[in-house]
């Protein structure tokens, strides 16, 4: 069931979502060759304790992190760890949830170490991109499908893959709520939009095959020709003057 927001609901949402902006912004400062993502996972977790709440990934279905932080073909949920380390040239893609009060924020980005490929950095830019193409049909009124149609269309114009075993979902008291939503889709199509719903918006863009392969690990995903992959998520709210990302910190 789909769980709307009233303002006080959604005024909490916002203080989760600017926690979790904030420790996403830590996580970036540690980005440089030679450090290890376990270093970058402690400093996310340290900081969202900081602030009163709690780390919404750890121990969430058993995950070791505080954060999901993948390198390269590794597309969504890296397990951070003591001896992987950064390198000159890898694309690290950082994906934090914080609780606070009992409410979830859920957002993720993807940056360069060092001086990255031209190709990367245009994976990058198009991957954020397919998010806020999205993002503007995320208004009252509209459908799932008008989002998902617009991801979806202007990576693949791009010549990207476009995940689809992995979606977007509700966010709220729960980490994960319904709806599902979709990086893909036909407009016009799929549950309507209500003020008051909150969602995370969450392309995951491959420069190559949309296929996807889990490590034995059975956490981390990959890209199933080993290509590189860019993540950009924000939790969103739906309002009655358009579209409100709750992680978003300037």
């Amino acid at each position: 069931m789909i769980q709307v927001k009233n303002n006080e609901q959604l005024a909490m949402m916002r203080k989760a979502g600017r926690i979790t902006g904030e420790a996403i912004l830590v996580g970036r400062e540690h980005i440089r060759p030679g450090v290890s993502t376990w270093e970058i996972d402690k400093a996310i977790h340290d900081y969202i304790v900081k602030c009163g709440a709690r780390p919404s990934f750890l121990g969430y279905g058993g995950f070791p992190g505080s954060a999901c932080i993948s390198i390269n073909e590794e597309i969504i949920h890296g397990i951070p760890k003591k001896d992987r380390y950064l390198n000159e040239g890898d694309i690290v893609k950082i994906d934090v949830g914080a609780c606070y009060r009992g409410y979830h924020g859920d957002s993720a980005n993807s940056f360069g170490v060092g001086k990255i490929s031209d190709s990367a950095q245009a994976l990058i830019d198009a991957t954020r991109e397919s998010f806020y193409r999205g993002v503007a049909n995320a208004c009252a009124g509209k459908r799932l499908g008008d989002i998902g149609s617009a991801i979806c269309e202007y990576a693949e114009s791009k010549g990207y893959g476009v995940v689809r075993q992995y979606v977007g979902h509700g966010v709220g008291q729960e980490l994960h709520e319904d709806p599902e939503v979709p990086n893909y889709g036909t407009a016009g199509r799929g549950q309507r939009l209500y003020p008051g719903m909150t969602i995370a918006i969450e392309p995951m863009i491959n420069a190559g095959t949309s296929d996807v392969k889990v490590l034995k690990d059975n956490w981390t995903v990959i890209t199933a020709d080993r290509s590189l992959s860019a993540h950009y998520e924000h939790t969103v709210a739906i309002t009655d003057d358009g579209p409100v990302l709750l992680t978003e910190v300037r």
